[in-house]
């Protein structure tokens, strides 16, 4: 048997070395994670093995949530993988945003796990909602997750570039595009290498989806439907100034609980638009 507090203390300090930005936190995670238990007292040589080996994937930098393979997120547990962008906290804001607005019907692009989705649909009872994803690998780790919180007959999904074979309309549209900038992704933190790079950047100045996404959104949008994205920092000014342009009104950026700018929205007019 090994001592618990030991294996931490020793994991912890590897973490550190490494450069793990939070090392305690996470060798505690890992071990309950292997063990099964919060706070165990001694580990079983399988649990001893199976946690240096969660360790030494940690210290490589993959996220936590690779090795767990769950992501707390809103009120739920989702299962994500490599193929999907791992839900972060920063997120919520536009889930948080969504539910204060009246909807019965929406559209995820590029749904990924389905976290978004999912967990907007969890709280609005009898609402209904379509998930799209250029990755068919995405789009089954996001039904799993829907087949997981009970959500499956409400919500359908689709593989799509964006637009192509959505019909709608619908009350509400949301997304988590791609806007990290190329010359900014060479700054970012190790565990992104992890992550699908395609859901990630778009290359260039990082705006490349929300061009798409503006251009068309009337014509997927009901009368007075809204319009909701994740943006980056500095890119609220551009990403209004898009939707101001493809017609939408009551345009605005709403801040994460750090205070940075976090989402844009908008709506539809009262009069339905047709995209060409």
């Amino acid at each position: 048997m090994t001592d618990a507090a030991a294996a931490i203390a020793a994991a912890r300090a590897r973490l550190a070395a490494a450069g793990v930005p939070d090392p305690a936190t996470d060798a505690r995670r890992l071990l309950a994670h292997v063990t099964g238990r919060a706070v165990p007292d001694s580990l079983t040589p399988d649990e001893a093995a199976a946690y240096a080996a969660a360790i030494t994937r940690r210290a490589a930098r993959e996220p936590v949530s690779h090795i767990t393979g769950t992501r707390q997120f809103w009120r739920h547990s989702f299962h994500v993988t490599p193929d999907v962008l791992d839900p972060r906290p920063d997120t919520e804001t536009l889930v948080a945003a969504a539910l204060d607005l009246e909807w019965r019907s929406v559209l995820d692009l590029g749904t990924g796990s389905g976290a978004i989705l999912l967990s907007l649909l969890a709280e609005r009872g009898g609402a209904t909602g379509t998930g799209t994803d250029v990755s068919a690998a995405a789009l089954s780790v996001a039904r799993g997750n829907a087949e997981a919180l009970g959500l499956r007959g409400r919500a359908a999904f689709l593989k799509s570039d964006w637009w192509n074979g959505v019909t709608g309309p619908f009350d509400l549209i949301v997304s988590n595009p791609p806007y990290i900038s190329g010359a900014e992704m060479q700054t970012l933190a190790p565990e992104l290498a992890f992550e699908p790079r395609l859901a990630l950047t778009p290359g260039g100045d990082g705006l490349a989806a929300y061009r798409i996404i503006a251009a068309r959104a009337r014509g997927h949008l009901t009368p007075q439907g809204w319009l909701l994205v994740e943006i980056g920092h500095g890119q609220g000014q551009a990403v209004c100034g898009l939707f101001t342009s493809a017609g939408l009104e009551m345009v605005e950026v709403r801040p994460d609980l750090n205070g940075k700018d976090r989402v844009v929205l908008g709506r539809a007019p009262a009069q339905r638009h047709q995209n060409p």
